[in-house]
Formats: C-alpha cells, structure tokens, sequence
C-alpha cells in the first residue's frame, strides 16, 4: 500500500468521524455519554470519570475542522465540570482524565485562563490523594459504606499523571511533577510483571505503604491479563517518558508493548483480556486498541528511525482496522463511532458495545496521523 493510499483511508475516516459526531452532537449536546445501548449513548452524571472524553473529542474535531459548535458544546461540558470540582465529594483519581480533556485542552488550544485556573484547582485535588508512604496516588473513595480501598492504586492512573506534569510546567512548581514521577516509578515497581503484562489494582497498606498484592480488577483474574490496562500503561509510561526523559519510563513502555503486539489478533484489535478462557476471551476490547495506537504513534516518536517502525506500523494497522471493521459509519442508528468495545467484563456491564472513550482515542489516533496536535497530555 502507498502512502497516498494510507492518507487517502486517513482523510476519510476523519471526515466521517467528524460528521457523524457533528450528527450526534443534536442529540447529545452537552452530556456526558459513556456507553452506547441499542444505538443511544446513555448519559452520566457530570462526575462520571468519562465525563471529559466527549468534550475532549468534540476539541480534537474542532481542532481540526474550526466548527464552532462543536468548541461551544465543548465549552459547555467545561462549564458544567465546576459544579463537581466545588462539590469535592466525588472527585477521585480521574481528575487527570476529566480536567486535561476539557479544561488544559481549552487552555492548549486557546489559552484560557478560566481554563488553566480550573486545570491547577483539579491538579491540586489530585496532587492530594498522594500517599507518601505507598507512593502511590489513591484510585477511588468507598463505592459503598465500609467499604476500605485507601491502599487502592489502578494502572489507569498513568493517564491521570500527565495533569501534573502540566501543573509543574506552567506553575514552575516542581511538587507536581516529583509526585507524578514517585506513582509512576511505583507503577514500574509493582504493576508491571517481567513478561510485560499488567496488573489493573494494586493493593497497598495505606499506613506503611507495603505493597500486599495485585488483584484482578476489570481483568478477568489477578493474573490474567487485561488488555485496556496495557493500553494505558502502553501511553502513559511513554507520557511519562515525554514529561521528564526517564529512560527506564520508555523501556517498560516498550516492553509493555511488546506484550501487547505479540497477542494480537489477525484483525490487529485486541480481545479484551489476552489470558481470558476462551469463552470469554471471544469479546474485543475497540477502546484498547484505539487507545494502545495512539499510544505507539507517541512511542515511535521517542525512538530512533530504526526502531519507530515497530510500533507505527501496528499502530496504524490498528486504526485502519477500527475505521474499516469496526466502524460505523453505515449505519445512522448507532451513535457510537466503533463498535466492539468491553467496559467491566467481571461485573457484566457494557459488553460488545461502543465506548466513548473508544470514540475518543480512535479519533485522537487519527489526529495523531493528520499531525493535528496539540495533544493535550503533552
């Protein structure tokens, strides 16, 4: 294939990813969507931890095609995110996630300093759930009365580093950034197993900070092998790499990925956890392999022109294969972008269905590929 060819298919799926959210966008408006049932993005609250992945879509497309619906509606979504960061009550971890897809992405593309004022008040909120014993940054509050997860730490947590990384940069405080480094080099120590493979929870003493096990989470055993927590690892290890030029960060990233690559199906999406039986194993995870691909297009970026083909090649395949198999771009009844992700599949919930942040990732990739940055965990 050419590399007219690969641009041709790459200018495609961006403009039908564009008009099929400038479509969805009528409905949707300034929600929060999450997963797709029959066809329908249900909506969450706004302290939902997808809450930032419409938003940060809606910025990536206007980013690209200068809609001002779409940056409007995007905004809306910011606006309604004060009501959360005041409330405190259910702000967890995924402060990274929610406030660098809408508030440092407002402030990236236009210099917002509303944006950046509510960005450094949500970094402050996650710089907090630090336990300096453990190092680590706490995942969550109790989901339920006498429930204890303080020694609770998730992989997902790489892609909340990079709110602090940015807080250091623009304050010129470098609290932010050792605090980030401290968890990550935590999720070097404990969450990665020496075949490359990822732990989803890691369980700490919150007082003495020991590190006691590791445990299953959204994969399917303790051991097994989630492929969604790969992906975060995959991109946030590499972010973290960007952040500070730490050499082992870019190596357990490409260890991780090299794990991952190495388990992929012929169709180049990964099934949702490689270790899985083989009943359940038949489910794919699409938000894995959207968010694994443009984690790869930044690895090879950090690697020497001999090395960067081994992860833009796959990554690039990964995409083509979300926007030609997995697509939806026929079919006006499903308002997800790509089909086939898997959110909980312990806890039977949102199984074979689209994801927003599947949507999300898929068309960061693709602006990865149109060279249409910034990228807002840069």
């Amino acid at each position: 294939m050419t590399a007219e060819t690969k641009q041709e298919w790459v200018e495609e799926a961006w403009s039908k990813a564009l008009e099929k959210t400038q479509r969805n966008s009528l409905r949707i408006g300034a929600g929060f969507p999450h997963a797709s049932q029959g066809g329908t993005y249900v909506l969450e609250q706004p302290h939902w931890w997808t809450a930032g992945f419409w938003p940060g879509q809606l910025w990536l497309l206007y980013n690209g095609s200068k809609d001002e619906a779409l940056r409007a509606l995007a905004e809306q979504c910011e606006e309604q995110l004060d009501q959360v960061l005041n409330d405190y009550v259910h702000l967890d971890h995924d402060l990274g996630f929610m406030w660098t897809l809408t508030s440092v992405a407002s402030y990236k593309l236009l210099g917002s300093g509303v944006s950046k004022v509510r960005a450094l008040k949500a970094a402050n909120f996650l710089a907090a759930r630090f336990n300096l014993k453990g190092s680590f940054i706490r995942a969550w509050n109790p989901w339920y009365e006498g429930e204890d997860n303080r020694g609770y730490a998730i992989i997902d947590c790489c892609m909340n580093t990079p709110l602090l990384f940015w807080a250091a940069e623009v304050t010129g405080d470098p609290r932010y950034r050792h605090i980030a480094e401290a968890h990550m080099d935590t999720v070097v120590k404990h969450f990665i197993r020496p075949d490359g493979s990822v732990y989803h929870i890691v369980r700490f003493d919150p007082e003495s900070g020991e590190c006691i096990e590791g445990l299953g989470g959204q994969g399917y055993a303790a051991e097994s092998a989630w492929s969604r927590g790969a992906a975060w690892a995959i991109y946030g290890l590499t972010l973290a790499y960007h952040h500070t030029g730490k050499i082992t960060y870019l190596h357990t990233a490409q260890k991780v990925a090299h794990f991952f690559l190495a388990r992929l199906p012929e169709d180049h999406v990964p099934h949702w956890d490689f270790r899985a039986p083989d009943e359940a194993r038949k489910f794919r995870d699409s938000s894995a392999g959207a968010c694994a691909a443009s984690g790869l297009l930044l690895l090879a970026g950090k690697v020497g022109e001999v090395e960067a083909p081994v992860y833009r090649e796959p990554a690039v395949r990964m995409l083509e294969s979300l926007y030609r198999n997995y697509g939806t771009w026929s079919n006006d009844a499903e308002e997800g972008l790509i089909l086939h992700g898997t959110s909980h599949y312990p806890a039977g919930t949102n199984i074979d269905v689209p994801l927003i942040y599947g949507d999300y990732f898929y068309v960061e990739g693709l602006a990865r590929l149109k060279n249409l940055g910034p990228f807002y965990w840069e």
